[in-house]
């Protein structure tokens, strides 16, 4: 027997369907349930829900309204949406369900120098990502919807936070892209900017808004400076400084393999900007993407650490981990065995990068250059690391030995940055003395050379050199 569903009753504004899931931002409920003749209406609702493409069809082809709102303002393809019914979304939308149709709750956010009344309203959309149906969110995304807002799914008032940047300050009038698409130039405020466009899941807990707020206070000159965000309305957004030099990525291929004195120098950047942010207190923050393309280089030709899309906070704990197997990276050659057997990790996931960082600077090509991205990581788990085909004397001074113990595969046995610090400026202070002995006895001759051609080219030496054989 076909389960009736629940309707409140009939009021000035229609019938409420109130089965299962509801929107994101529904307040909870006791309603008093009164039994009444089904509403073909409210059916369709119910047969969104439990995905009977044939009754939906019968329903539609026998007039019921595609659009129609219950009391809350919900129709058919907002539950679909909540349920995960991608074959009855498509359906509804073939039949010319709208896309965005809003339910009628909201929140007003408050103190707000943007007004952002209205900009919580409930879409199939919104609702499709807080339940995290990924089919539907595509579908609806290729018939053009676009939600208002990021989906913080807030149930009060709340205020604004000090990084929201309205994105109607952020002109793209003439931007270009940066770094293979990530990063976009804009200007804000009368001043360049790089503004990457975020995911709509990215900002739906608590967590990273929280990280935003932290970045905000961070200040290193061998760290990209956060300058605010785009949270309140869609696309989200980062907006960092704009550094015209581009990414470490694009210098290294460029460039090729780098002399020691060179590769020492950039490391010593980015150890320098990581073992700020690991030092950070009272949280540590873990990189977990470090890689030359989230490296970028300032115009006096240092290196800054730079994205922090995927970053963690290593709060009381001594580890973290991930929420869910690390299945959409988009590129495995600088990511820690740990990470991607999806274990807890702490800081030294970033130094493992380092390693592969340092050691392509010298070889001048990437980690496993030959294997496939997808292959790269399973060799990483298998304790393969990339070999060491550069002339010895540039791992010389313990380059390589330090490499090697970044790379290990106990965590506990790769050194922290501020070890690593210490150790890259000896090894750099050996190879400039090094350096220093070779130019040194070349000066001298130079010189040497120097004063005798000058010597015999002067009057006055000939001059005396003649009273002399006289």
């Amino acid at each position: 027997m076909e389960p009736v569903p629940q309707q409140q009753q009939q009021s000035a504004g229609g019938p409420r369907f109130t089965l299962l899931k509801q929107s994101s931002l529904a307040p909870e409920r006791d309603d008093s349930v009164t039994p009444e003749p089904v509403d073909p209406r409210v059916r369709l609702m119910y047969m969104a829900n439990e995905g009977d493409l044939d009754a939906i069809r019968e329903l539609i082809d026998s007039g019921t309204n595609v659009n129609f709102t219950d009391i809350d303002g919900r129709t058919a393809l907002h539950v679909a949406a909540c349920q995960g019914q991608t074959d009855v979304v498509q359906l509804l939308l073939q039949r010319g369900a709208e896309v965005d149709p809003r339910d009628c709750w909201g929140s007003t956010v408050a103190n707000s120098v943007v007004t952002l009344t209205d900009l919580f309203v409930e879409q199939p959309l919104a609702d499709a990502i807080y339940y995290k149906n990924d089919d539907v969110i595509k579908l609806l995304e290729d018939y053009g919807a676009k939600p208002p807002m990021a989906p913080m799914h807030v149930q009060n008032s709340r205020e604004v936070p000090e990084y929201e940047i309205n994105p109607n300050e952020l002109d793209f009038s003439n931007s270009v892209e940066i770094t293979k698409g990530t990063y976009r130039i804009a200007s804000w405020r009368g001043i360049q900017v790089a503004v990457k466009t975020l995911g709509e899941k990215v900002f739906a807990d608590e967590d990273k808004v929280d990280e935003l707020s932290l970045l905000q206070k961070i200040r290193h000159p061998n760290v990209v400076q956060f300058l605010g965000a785009v949270t309140q309305s869609s696309p989200m957004m980062i907006v960092i400084e704009y550094l015209s030099k581009g990414d470490f990525r694009a210098y290294l291929k460029r460039k090729g393999a780098l002399k020691p004195p060179s590769a020492l120098k950039f490391s010593l950047d980015i150890a320098r900007g990581m073992n700020y942010l690991h030092e950070h207190k009272p949280e540590a923050i873990i990189h977990r993407d470090l890689e030359p393309s989230n490296i970028l280089r300032d115009d006096s030709g240092h290196l800054k650490v730079a994205d922090f899309g995927v970053s963690k906070l290593l709060k009381v704990a001594n580890t973290v981990k991930e929420d869910r197997p690390v299945t959409s990276q988009d590129t495995w050659r600088y990511v820690a065995p740990e990470v991607y057997r999806n274990e807890e990790y702490d800081t030294k996931v970033d130094v493992f990068s380092f390693a592969l960082i340092l050691q392509e600077m010298i070889e001048g090509c990437i980690p496993f250059s030959t294997k496939p991205e997808t292959e790269v990581p399973k060799a990483y788990v298998a304790n393969e690391r990339p070999p060491f085909r550069a002339p010895p004397r540039h791992y010389a001074h313990g380059l390589k030995e330090l490499i090697e113990e970044c790379w290990s595969e106990d965590p506990f046995k790769r050194p922290s940055f501020k070890q690593i610090i210490k150790r890259l400026n000896d090894i750099n202070n050996r190879f400039a003395q090094k350096r220093c002995w070779k130019v040194t006895p070349l000066t001298c001759l130079q010189n040497l050379e120097s004063m005798l051609k000058k010597d015999r080219t002067s009057p006055s030496s000939r001059s005396s050199s003649c009273s002399t054989m006289r």
